[in-house]
């Protein structure tokens, strides 16, 4: 059985595409290429702004994130209620 199972694995391997998988991506995965990052400086005042607007942004995501919620849970409630309206006047 070891032989057949082998078989089937050598068998499979020989089906994949003969290629170079990660060729396209980016920086490579080639040991002699070496990735350059043409980075700006940033000053500690750009950066302490950046960090500001970061943290108004996410603040202002979590507050449209609390409304949609329970916006979604009263929309919840009140088909919950009405169906159950509507269940009370069937069984009544």
């Amino acid at each position: 059985m070891p032989s057949n199972s082998m078989n089937v694995i050598n068998y499979n391997r020989s089906q994949l595409p003969q290629r170079d998988r990660f060729k396209n991506v980016l920086g490579g995965y080639k040991s002699n290429r070496k990735t350059e990052y043409n980075l700006p400086k940033a000053t500690t005042k750009q950066l302490k702004e950046i960090g500001k607007r970061l943290r108004e942004e996410r603040k202002v995501r979590m507050l449209k994130v609390i409304v949609l919620t329970f916006v979604l849970l009263l929309v919840f409630y009140c088909v919950l209620v009405y169906s159950m309206d509507g269940m009370i006047e069937l069984l009544g």
